[in-house]
């Protein structure tokens, strides 16, 4: 039996239903239940709509105006992240499509790169590409030179890069956070034809890719964790932040850092000085679509 294709973007269906379902808020309408959740009725009553107008909302047979859309999140408890994603699905969002131009990393970008000589840095693009990373990060991952430009990417790596997947000692719960990610910068883009044959390609070789990403579930890159085996540094436990890049939006700067005085923080500062006898180079700088 073939597969049929992911959807890449998603439908309204997709993010009120989950929600709904996982909602805790049976006591805003009353009564005890068996089942978690809000049922569709009640969740017109809370937005003072008819349950045959959400019903249809959720099945995606009718369009919602951005007053609607808000007073759902409301009730819904949607964070910004979602609520944003809400209303790029339904076509309300305040941000119009612009065509995608190549990306390319800021020669003063790159040049802080090489300044963080003691922590892993690199750059995320559109579809979490890998546009240009630091020595540190090239040791801590891998050697980002030696990939292929098209997988070159965050996401592709962490689910078919066997040693990328071994490096993550909490593997499934980085795996499923990157997925929810990735399906946010989807939503962003819904014609991104690359972001379709990765999001094709990563269902299609991978069980939990193809699960997770029938999650629905969105998140946006700001910051977390992680827990790493590395082969010279040993196991370490690593902030990350991701800062957004000045005068272009759709990149961030990624920097992976340990609590000063933590054995990772020694971990670190081991491999910083491995590094620096070593060679390895920043990305030249390519454009990438």
């Amino acid at each position: 039996m073939r597969h049929r294709g992911p959807e890449v973007v998603g439908t309204l269906e997709g993010v009120l239903q989950p929600v709904r379902r996982a909602a805790g808020l049976p006591e805003a309408v009353g009564g005890r239940r068996r089942v978690k959740g809000l049922r569709r009725e009640e969740v017109a009553l809370l937005a003072s709509i008819s349950t045959d107008y959400y019903t249809r909302l959720e099945q995606g047979r009718r369009q919602a105006s951005a007053p609607v859309l808000d007073t759902l999140a409301r009730v819904l408890h949607l964070d910004e992240e979602e609520r944003t994603y809400m209303l790029e699905l339904a076509g309300k969002s305040a941000a119009r499509p612009r065509r995608q131009a190549a990306q390319t990393v800021r020669p003063q970008l790159r040049r802080l790169l090489g300044e963080l000589t003691t922590s892993s840095a690199l750059v995320l693009g559109r579809r979490m590409d890998i546009l240009a990373w630091n020595p540190m990060a090239a040791a801590l991952i891998t050697d980002f030179s030696v990939i292929p430009e098209k997988h070159r990417n965050y996401a592709w790596l962490l689910f078919r890069d066997p040693a990328t997947r071994k490096l993550h000692t909490n593997w499934a719960d980085i795996a499923r956070s990157c997925v929810a990610m990735l399906r946010r910068e989807a939503g962003r883009a819904p014609g991104d034809q690359r972001m379709a044959r990765l999001v094709g390609e990563l269902s299609m070789a991978d069980d939990d890719f193809r699960r997770w990403w029938g999650e629905h579930h969105i998140a946006g890159r700001t910051r977390g964790n992680k827990a790493l085996h590395h082969p010279v540094a040993g196991d370490l436990t690593l902030d990350w932040d991701a800062l957004s890049c000045a005068g272009d939006p759709e990149q961030q700067l990624v920097i992976w850092t340990a609590e000063p005085g933590t054995p990772s923080h020694d971990a670190l500062r081991l491999l910083a000085s491995w590094t620096a006898s070593a060679h390895h180079h920043p990305a030249a700088d390519r454009p990438v679509r």
